[in-house]
């Protein structure tokens, strides 16, 4: 009878041991409710709004301040010290992935320590440590640093990387893998020189480790994620793509980034049979894809793709492909074709043939064509399917230089190199490896310890209701006394 008393407990126990887990990513390395928007004309309504004020106040404003950049005049000109008020931020998201929490609402973690010398054990103060933690982090940095990761860095979910006031690189080493978890906020950070790292155990949470197999070298990779920001990051140099987004991921926003140096740019869908990235719905504004670029400024499968307000500066081969039918809403960008007479087409219909993609949904509206460069649209009579890929406002294509021109990590130099300050990787696939040198950035200042409150944890109740009902079920099936 004793027995019978401290088996439940002990099952108790136990199961308590899992509760670790009840974060906001409902199950570690599990498929996350990766559903679409259910009304994209919404998100295009709210945002069109928010283009249209952003841009009247700058007409308006004597300050210096506002650039018609919805974004950064969200957070750089909200009459506080960003340094401050660092979350304010996640308040400043656009496109499909402006519902991305990022670390809102949760402590500021301070990395101090910028190396990564055991992947499953991670010492406290270094990036891995951070982002691995259950809960909500704004991850900030303590000082100017070169992080060399020995394996892929797999984020937990609800977690910003802030590298404002610092000149902070991932680099020479494995980069980001944004798996099977969701709201994820990356800004103002160098990522280059990526390489393929695995067949090694990596820590993804403070209570599970599990072996990775050969990874890519993408720079960020997004696998089964959704509400993702990536804002003001400068990417090059990577074995394979620079910003990656397979296996059925979603409500993504890639804003205010400078691309170079790199062959295949940017994937989006994992496969034409794959039909789960049909529900893949993408956000591209106010990048700068720049120097040394060849394809893949998306290369997109299957699903809904905003590509708003860009400045194409040099591809070789073309700018934007597709295959599998995706809807590509291409409004406002300027693309200057290259001098090879025979790529001065914008688009490709990869692996298709003619007969196939006529009915695709390819548009072009307010599209600034300069040296010759044309996009093929396609897809008569599908306004309607056109208009739901739509997901902010477009300025006019004139205004390019005015909405890109901070593109990147703040303070990087573009004259004649992409600023990464490093010499390090070599690879036979992907970018291009050679060097080129930086500044410290805009060195910003320090932040300090802050703390805050106020996130939503319902995510963490329903996964204690339901370890709750499995206890209280395991009683009943096998006759122990409640």
């Amino acid at each position: 009878m004793a027995r019978m008393n401290i088996l439940p407990t002990y099952i108790l126990l136990s199961l308590l041991t899992f509760l670790p887990y009840a974060s906001p990513s409902p199950f570690p390395n599990s498929s996350l409710s990766l559903h679409p928007h259910p009304d994209p004309d919404s998100v295009a309504r709210d945002l069109h709004r928010q283009v249209k004020f952003s841009h009247r106040r700058a007409l308006a404003s004597s300050s210096s301040c506002f650039s018609g950049n919805p974004i950064d005049d969200c957070w750089r000109c909200a009459g506080t010290d960003w340094s401050q008020d660092r979350q304010r931020l996640a308040d400043c998201g656009i496109g499909f992935g402006r519902n991305a929490l990022g670390g809102k609402g949760g402590p500021i973690y301070v990395v101090t320590d910028s190396s990564d010398r055991d992947p499953v054990n991670p010492t406290p103060g270094t990036l891995r440590h951070a982002v691995i933690q259950e809960g909500p982090l704004w991850i900030v940095f303590g000082s100017d640093m070169t992080i060399r990761l020995n394996e892929e860095l797999l984020m937990n979910s609800f977690k910003t990387l802030d590298g404002r006031g610092k000149n902070v690189h991932i680099a020479g080493g494995a980069c980001i893998t944004i798996q099977y978890v969701s709201n994820i906020i990356i800004h103002n950070i160098h990522v280059h020189h990526c390489v393929p790292t695995g067949n090694a155990n990596v820590r993804s949470s403070p209570t599970h480790y599990g072996w990775r197999t050969k990874s890519d070298g993408d720079g960020i990779s997004l696998y089964s994620a959704r509400d993702v920001w990536v804002d003001h990051c400068s990417l090059s140099y990577c074995a394979d793509g620079l910003i990656d987004a397979i296996m059925g991921s979603t409500a993504i926003t890639i804003t205010n980034n400078y691309f170079s140096h790199h062959n295949e740019v940017m994937l989006l869908g994992h496969s034409d049979a794959y039909t789960p990235d049909s529900g893949m719905q993408v956000t591209i504004a106010f990048n700068h894809f720049g120097e040394a670029l060849v394809q893949r400024m998306p290369r997109c499968r299957l699903g809904y793709f905003h590509i708003v307000n860009n400045d194409y500066t040099e591809w070789e081969m073309y700018a934007i492909g597709g295959s599998a039918n995706p809807t590509i809403n291409s409004q406002g960008n300027r693309y200057i074709a290259p001098t090879d007479s025979n790529a001065k087409e914008v688009t490709k219909r990869v692996d298709t043939v003619e007969g196939t993609w006529g009915g695709w949904n390819w548009r072009t509206e307010g599209d600034l064509m300069v040296n010759g460069a044309f996009f093929v649209p396609s897809g008569e009579g599908l306004e309607a399917k056109y208009d739901k890929a739509t997901s902010i406002d477009p300025k006019s294509a004139v205004m390019i230089t005015q909405l890109t021109q901070t593109a990147g990590v703040f303070g990087d130099p573009r004259n004649g190199g992409d600023g990464t300050d490093y010499s390090g990787a070599s690879y036979s696939s992907g970018g291009s490896s050679r060097s080129s040198t930086n500044n410290n950035g805009e060195g910003m200042g320090n932040l300090g310890m802050v703390f805050a409150s106020g996130v939503d944890r319902s995510l963490q109740l329903f996964s204690i209701q339901f370890f709750s009902l499995v206890v209280l079920m395991y009683y009943v099936l096998c006759g122990h006394p409640l």
